[in-house]
């Protein structure tokens, strides 16, 4: 394998695309590594921790060598190298005896390799798979609508990402952490049969980097052990959570009282009130009478802090705690000026809904203040 000349952005850009999984404590050493494997038109860069696998390829002319037709080298020293050169410098690539050479300007590097065929890769587990079509702008939407509610390390490890259901012209999405819950759904070109994934928590964080914000097409496959995402030069392919997703359909409420509120105003009182918060359980007051919204604070050093909103309200008063962080995520990253919230009593789940994205449900559990 010999690379002539190549630009430093051209080469860094498919490493790091592949590198975000490459943890560097691995139980298996050459898991460090980056399979860098030859082609007919280019070099394929493959990456994988035996859950998620990333491929991507580089369209490039490629000289006559020697070498090996694939090797694998250390992910991380690999980046390294080509953040510490120049932007503007081009680089040169070349592997021998064990070794991958990397020349740019007047630095040489060589990298000890591991050899190709004991790299492991996914097996295919993509039988029967379903195909769909999205365009990666709409699905990473969708995705950033939902993964504030994922778990983190839960031991209900089917919580520990977000369900994916297509079904018919629909695709939506759920997460929950048990203390709350976000759901979206949204419509799709064409029919499909049903099916669903528990995507894990690693696969969305991946998506989330990798994904672009336009119309590009995106083809996921999604079968029952396993679900693959093709676009533009990326195929990462990842094991789905195998799982019993709680029912969200009996988690999501509907209540008789409902208030309109301005979402920033709403979210920037929420955060001044957090300041004096309980450390650990971020615990706030929502206290709702006719035509206004307290907001009260307080923590263990008998501080406190006290916000109003007027509104427009004529139902139940009501004072009810919730934890500050997860308002916040449930709201911060729309664009809607106004958010409806829905209560029910005291003991009752929060609902907080949209005019302009109908689809868009966030559930937040009451806490006892």
């Amino acid at each position: 394998m010999f690379i002539k000349q190549i630009k430093r952005n051209e080469l860094l850009k498919p490493l790091l695309a592949v590198g975000g999984i490459v943890e560097r404590k691995q139980p298996l050493p050459i898991l460090s590594n980056v399979l860098v494997k030859k082609t007919p038109n280019g070099i394929n860069f493959l990456s994988t921790d035996l859950e998620i696998q990333i491929e991507v390829h580089l369209d490039i002319e490629l000289g006559e060598s020697e070498g090996d037709e694939a090797i694998t080298v250390s992910a991380k020293k690999f980046q390294d190298i080509l953040k510490a050169i120049t932007e503007e410098s081009l680089v040169s690539l070349d592997n021998k005896e064990n070794k991958l050479q990397v020349k740019a300007n007047k630095s040489k590097f060589s990298l000890q390799t591991l050899p190709a065929q004991d790299f492991p890769t996914l097996a295919n587990q993509l039988e029967g798979a379903v195909q769909i079509g999205i365009q990666q702008g709409k699905l990473k939407k969708l995705l950033n609508s939902v993964q504030h509610a994922m778990a983190q390390q839960d031991i209900r490890y089917y919580l520990n990402g977000v369900l994916l259901v297509v079904e018919g012209d629909s695709i939506k999405l759920v997460a929950t952490d048990g203390h709350r819950l976000a759901f979206i759904a949204e419509n799709l070109d064409q029919e499909y049969p049903k099916i669903e994934a528990i995507l894990s928590r690693k696969t969305v964080n991946e998506l989330m980097k990798l994904l672009g914000d336009g119309d590009e097409l995106l083809d996921i496959e999604l079968a029952e052990k396993q679900a693959r995402f093709k676009f533009c030069d990326i195929t990462m392919t990842s094991k789905v959570i195998d799982g019993k997703f709680p029912d969200y359909t009996r988690v999501i409420p509907n209540h008789s009282n409902h208030l309109a509120v301005n979402r920033v105003t709403l979210m920037q009182a929420l955060q001044r009130a957090a300041i004096l918060s309980n450390e650990k359980f971020r615990g706030v007051r929502l206290l709702l009478t006719e035509n206004n919204l307290q907001i009260i604070s307080s923590n263990s050093e008998q501080e406190e802090a006290q916000e109003d909103i007027e509104i427009s309200y004529g139902g139940q008063a009501l004072d009810i705690g919730f934890n500050v962080n997860y308002l916040v995520d449930g709201i911060s990253f729309l664009n809607s000026e106004e958010i409806t919230l829905s209560f029910g009593d005291q003991n009752s789940s929060l609902l907080v809904t949209t005019p302009e994205r109908e689809n868009y449900k966030y559930v937040v559990m009451p806490m006892r203040i």
